[in-house]
């Protein structure tokens, strides 16, 4: 098993960095609606197939799910997009009456996008017998963060995951960057339980005014909506005072008591003043991960204190990709993941970005 990232970040225009040409398939995928239906569909002779898992309610997230999947098994081989609303993902009975059905719509959205086949089962038919008595358990990993938010939530995913990867069979999953936390936890069970499958994760998709796509983003009033960009703005400006302060000790670097300032300036293009240099080359690398909080953290601090529609933080935090732990504050190298969860007025929202400190000297 393999874990795998099609492209590279997504920014706050949209923009998905696919690169390829989009070629969708079929003009109307089969619906199945059966473990027997599905086990039936012919598998593809010399070619992969590939599985999009998702709740339905799609959006061009998922579409850009289903095409990068649809490029990845090539024209000769099957894509699957299964619709399931998990309940053994919802605390509370109300939250998963309010999750939106729009199945009629999914299946278009899945066809434009070049699914050739979509999974649609229903409750009784994933858990036959009821809620399943023997499960997958998260562990640690998945007490952290949203699993401390929504206990027994990762539990559910993964044992619905597991039972949807056994049913489709696929060769490759794609799964979304946005869900972070999810993705990490698919990946290592897949690991861990040996599951012969190569999981892929797809960057976030972003609407041009950064709010990370989701289902739940219709539930928000455009007041409410307003607020909620403080997430993606508190994620991009803590990237952009990352970029900033690696590039001060860059030039810090190359501008060191004991070298030529002058000729390491005109390297990196720059006309400072010999003070300036100075200045830069006392800088110190300590306190990046101190200063990417911090930032963020101010800006989700005004959204929360606004007269009406405030935001409501859940949580902020700067964690190891790999276990979900917190980064130390003297953490001078390496990949960290800054997530963050608040809720705006009854919708509760997720969003993060992937970031790389660098090794600096």
């Amino acid at each position: 098993m393999t874990t795998s990232s099609r492209t590279g970040n997504t920014g706050p225009t949209g923009n998905t960095g696919r690169t390829g040409p989009t070629t969708p398939k079929a003009a109307t995928p089969a619906l199945l609606r059966t473990a027997a239906e599905l086990d039936a569909l012919p598998r593809p002779a010399g070619a992969e197939r590939a599985v999009v898992m998702t709740m339905g309610a799609l959006h061009e997230g998922h579409a850009t799910l289903i095409r990068t999947a649809r490029e990845a098994a090539g024209p000769d081989g099957q894509v699957v997009v299964t619709v399931f609303v998990n309940p053994l993902q919802f605390g509370e009975a109300a939250d998963l009456d309010r999750y939106p059905r729009t199945l009629d719509a999914d299946l278009a959205t899945a066809a434009a996008a070049g699914a050739d086949a979509v999974f649609a089962p229903g409750v009784d038919e994933v858990y036959p017998g009821g809620e399943p008595q023997v499960r997958i358990t998260a562990g640690p990993m998945g007490e952290r963060l949203e699993g401390t938010s929504r206990p027994g939530h990762f539990d559910g995913m993964l044992t619905v995951v597991a039972k949807l990867l056994h049913l489709t069979r696929p060769d490759e999953a794609f799964y979304g960057q946005k869900d972070a936390q999810q993705l990490a936890l698919i990946t290592r069970m897949v690991r861990d339980l040996n599951f012969g499958v190569r999981i892929t994760g797809v960057p976030t998709v972003r609407d041009p005014d950064g709010l990370a796509l989701s289902s739940r983003n219709r539930f928000l009033s455009p007041q409410e909506r307003h607020t909620a960009l403080a997430l993606p703005r508190a994620l991009f400006a803590a990237q952009d005072r990352l970029a900033a302060q690696q590039a001060l000790h860059e030039r810090a670097k190359a501008t060191a008591p004991g070298g030529d300032r002058a000729a390491g300036l005109n390297k990196l293009g720059e006309a400072r003043a010999a003070a300036d240099a100075q200045a830069v080359a006392l800088a110190r690398p300590n306190g990046a991960p101190a200063a990417v909080r911090a930032t963020a953290r101010a800006i989700l601090e005004e959204a929360a204190a606004r007269d009406r529609h405030p935001l409501v933080l859940d949580y902020l935090a700067l964690v190891d990709p790999a276990d979900f732990t917190e980064i130390p504050d003297d953490r001078e190298s390496g990949d960290a993941i800054l997530a963050v969860a608040a809720r705006v007025g009854e919708t509760r929202l997720i969003d993060n970005i992937p970031l790389t400190f660098g090794a600096l000297t």
